[in-house]
């Protein structure tokens, strides 16, 4: 070809499948990344966000970890192990519309595994604290304001 010549365009193939299927699985796993990635918030994000007035904080440690360590100043107490929690949760939701919820445990586990089923259930305004109260980066660590 000379360089005033183009070469032809091979025609495109419409994609199989299987092919049309992977791209879709993939991009449902990215979707799903980007989600979960955006499901927790650091002490300092959850702290600046209930100071701010859009994001509500709730301990769902049991009562004796609240006396051994206090609350996250402003945080709403329900411990996760109450019959009725969901009901709870959902009555604290209506009364608060428009505020994120963020869920903090001791340490993140509980609030992360709380947050994945009731996502299975609809639930789409869940965050957690990365951490929760006493781990790497928890609210404790960063020396966050709590309450008695």
């Amino acid at each position: 070809m000379t360089g005033g010549e183009s070469r032809p365009q091979a025609a495109a193939r419409p994609l199989s499948r299987r092919h049309l299927l992977a791209a879709l699985a993939s991009i449902a796993l990215a979707e799903t990344a980007h989600a979960q990635g955006s499901g927790t918030l650091s002490a300092r994000e959850a702290h600046d966000g209930a100071t701010a007035g859009t994001l509500l904080v709730i301990d769902i440690r049991a009562p004796d970890e609240w006396t051994d360590t206090g609350v996250p100043l402003g945080a709403l107490r329900l411990d996760a192990e109450t019959p009725g929690f969901e009901v709870r949760l959902a009555g604290i939701r209506l009364d608060h519309p428009g505020k994120r919820i963020a869920l903090i445990d001791r340490s993140g586990g509980l609030a992360a595994s709380l947050q994945t089923k009731l996502a299975g259930r609809g639930w789409r305004d869940l965050v957690t604290v990365r951490g929760g109260m006493l781990g790497p980066g928890g609210w404790l660590p960063e020396k966050l304001p709590v309450a008695p």
